[in-house]
């Protein structure tokens, strides 16, 4: 399974990103599709709780994302 990162631009300087899992690049962008019609909630890195509703939203971006591991100190 794949991670991607989806970022909601609201406009040029406000955005909220999530990530997500899937199979593939196109299973990332049809889940993103069929949330169209509904709210969308989820907690970012962060634990913050977010709920917003993407026809408010100017651009989705989905990309997938490659975790970097922290190495220890």
């Amino acid at each position: 399974m794949k991670e991607f990162k989806v970022t909601y631009f609201f406009d040029q300087e406000h955005y909220i990103r999530r990530f997500i899992f899937a199979d593939s690049q196109e299973q990332a962008e049809e889940l993103i599709q069929s949330e169209r019609d509904d709210y969308v909630s989820f907690h970012d890195s962060r634990g913050i709780y977010h709920e917003l509703h993407p026809r408010d939203v100017r651009v989705i971006q989905i990309s997938e994302y490659f975790r970097k591991q922290k190495k220890p100190k």
